[in-house]
């Protein structure tokens, strides 16, 4: 793929990327410290799973646009990461077709891991000693910097860690939401 068009790529996910870190947690704060009621809540609420199906769908192309288009070889907690992404898709899917919140209960567990997971590759990824050395057998390196947009803010283990925060907002919203309607 021509050097501009991944540049450009790059620019677009790190742009959105960005934007949905900020309203992840402005509905954070919306949802801990504001009105219970607010119509950025109610909506949250009201098209969870279809923002959940989106979410994680963009997440697994472009996971797969970047290992199998691109060519950039996924270290081996990029590929756990795609373990707990991955069944997401399908998971909000059928979610979506039977109208079914309860996906919840099923999505979190598999969120809360691969967040996990993301958290521990950013902090050796941001703050680890940075350089190509293979980190397993097959020769890829969990630290090189394929993708750094933003001053090297973005990269994709940042892309990953995104994407699991953002569903784990939105999970949290819904359950909160249902005790608050329970009350």
């Amino acid at each position: 793929m021509n050097p501009d068009t991944v540049h450009y790529l790059n620019m677009f996910l790190g742009f959105g990327a960005i934007l949905l870190q900020i309203f992840s947690v402005a509905t954070l704060g919306i949802l801990f410290f504001g009105n219970k009621k607010h119509p950025i809540l109610n909506f949250l609420d009201k098209h969870f799973l279809i923002i959940g199906f989106i979410v994680s769908l963009f997440a697994m192309v472009f996971s797969l646009v970047y290992s199998e288009v691109i060519n950039f070889a996924p270290c081996y907690l990029c590929w756990w990461q795609r373990i707990f992404t991955y069944p997401l898709v399908l998971m909000f899917a059928i979610a979506l077709w039977d109208k079914d919140k309860k996906v919840l209960r099923y999505s979190l567990p598999l969120l809360v891991v691969g967040f996990l997971f993301s958290i521990y590759q950013n902090l050796g990824y941001y703050f680890g000693e940075k350089g190509n050395t293979p980190c397993d057998s097959s020769g890829v390196s969990c630290y090189q910097q394929l993708v750094s947009e933003f001053h090297n803010y973005i990269s994709i283990p940042m892309l990953a860690l995104t994407v699991f925060f953002a569903l784990i907002t939105l999970c949290l919203v819904v359950h909160f939401r249902q005790k608050h309607i329970a009350q």
